[in-house]
């Protein structure tokens, strides 16, 4: 009896990670447009950085 309910939670548990893994992660429209506003966080912070980089230049009188 034992050994039988063992082997329905393995086989349930087996079906379980099978069907977990064969699910494509879908990514939806938040999550694209997140991805976006990282992408355009990133290069606003770039353009942030080379203006004091910019700035710290024109100060010194390197250019």
């Amino acid at each position: 009896m034992r050994a039988m309910r063992t082997l329905t939670l393995a086989l349930a548990f087996s079906a379980t990670l099978a069907a977990l893994a064969g699910c494509d992660k879908q990514e939806g429209p938040a999550e694209e447009a997140g991805k976006e506003v990282d992408q355009a966080s990133e290069q606003v912070g770039q353009s942030i950085e080379q203006a004091g980089e910019n700035i710290q230049d024109a100060a010194n009188g390197n250019k």
